[in-house]
């Protein structure tokens, strides 16, 4: 279990600087949001993804991958009725598929709450199929760029589409590919009826990506979620990969956020190692 921030939390700080101030933290990895890069993944040129990369490899962090994929774009809809939508929201993931590729990132955190909602007109059955063919079709790409797409659930006050771990885990079955797999967020499984510890070990399987943060939407330890069992869970399930800091509320201040949020896992974890001895 590898332990990385998300970039947005150090906007506007240049790249080189963010990623310095994360690794002195202890963070071993960086996840980026696209948005953060340029309005549009063709904006950001091959010799500004060689530059990315290697202040990341500079500073001694990987780069996890990409997250808040469709964020501050238009156009783009995985549900939408209109083919032609649908069509080139692949396309745009596919390019994705390779920016990450091109930063050294494997995974990509499929979340984009307002380009999956199910549209006025659209029922859930139709909007589950529009989604499994989007993804479907964008696996190839996955394939070739080794990537791996997270598929991220978010509760129903940020979108009425794929809200649990259960739903997720259903587009992923009938999506079938390795390359198409679940991700989890502590703010967003507060929402769920079971327990976030239990839902770790339910959907162990396929789970390949993992946010820490609070209900509160601030950084881990900063609310009053315990993320102690969540950690336990983790450990239990023998998760390799990586605990992401996501944070969307900066009130504490972004140097205190960073610091704070990995002292914080890095003492639950400790303390979760302990128990399972």
């Amino acid at each position: 279990m590898k332990f990385a921030v998300c970039n947005e939390l150090f906007e506007p700080w240049p790249l080189d600087q963010a990623f310095e101030f994360a690794a002195s933290c202890g963070y071993a990895g960086v996840e980026i949001a696209p948005f953060t890069l340029g309005g549009s993944v063709s904006e950001i040129t091959a010799a500004r993804r060689g530059e990315i990369r290697d202040a990341a490899q500079r500073s001694g962090l990987e780069v996890v991958g990409l997250h808040w994929l469709l964020a501050k774009t238009e156009g783009f809809h995985v549900t939408s009725p209109e083919a032609d939508v649908r069509r080139r929201t692949t396309d745009y993931l596919a390019s994705l598929a390779r920016l990450c590729a091109d930063l050294g990132g494997k995974i990509m955190v499929f979340g984009s709450p307002s380009q999956r909602s199910v549209l006025p007109g659209v029922t859930h059955e139709q909007a589950n199929e529009h989604a499994v063919e989007v993804l479907r079709n964008l696996t190839p790409v996955l394939e070739a760029t080794d990537v791996t797409l997270a598929l991220e659930p978010l509760g129903p006050e940020e979108t009425n589409f794929m809200n649990t771990a259960d739903e997720a885990e259903d587009l992923i079955a009938r999506i079938a590919s390795p390359r198409v797999r679940l991700h989890l967020d502590c703010k967003s499984m507060a929402t769920e009826k079971r327990p976030a510890a239990e839902l770790v070990e339910t959907h162990a399987a396929n789970l390949a990506h993992f946010h820490a943060n609070d209900p509160n939407r601030q950084g881990p330890g900063f609310g009053s979620l315990d993320l102690g069992p969540i950690l336990t869970s983790l450990r239990k399930i023998d998760y390799q990969g990586w605990v992401s800091v996501e944070a969307f509320d900066y009130a504490p201040g972004v140097e205190r956020t960073a610091k704070e949020s990995i002292r914080y896992l890095e003492r639950r974890l400790a303390e979760a190692i302990s128990l399972l001895l």
